[in-house]
């Protein structure tokens, strides 16, 4: 079976983040995508140092769903570069970790 993995995004603003949350879980590219309160980003983009305020995203989803997943991340999200990280989950709640599986296995 797939094994889950946890993937880290940032958006610019929480509209963002709500309307890329919805459109993964919606086509069962992610189980559930939790939406954290703003935090202050510090980086170094094209030469310069940055501040921005970004909304951080939780993506549940599987390593078989996962190439679905960062197209469409790719595709909806507003950066030229996206954070896209991907943690592979090695211990958890088997029953919540065998919903993920179910519900990233259907299609929309």
């Amino acid at each position: 079976m797939s094994e889950v993995l946890l993937v880290i995004s940032n958006t610019p603003d929480r509209a963002t983040a709500e309307s890329i949350a919805g459109a993964l879980v919606a086509s069962h590219a992610a189980a559930c995508v939790n939406i954290l309160a703003e935090c202050s980003s510090i980086y170094r983009w094209e030469g310069k140092i940055e501040h921005a305020t970004e909304v951080p995203l939780l993506i549940k989803t599987t390593a078989d769903a996962y190439p679905r997943l960062e197209a469409e991340l790719r595709k909806l999200h507003p950066y030229e570069l996206p954070e896209i990280i991907a943690i592979p989950v090695t211990a958890g709640l088997p029953a919540y970790l065998d919903w993920v599986k179910s519900e990233t296995r259907k299609t929309p």
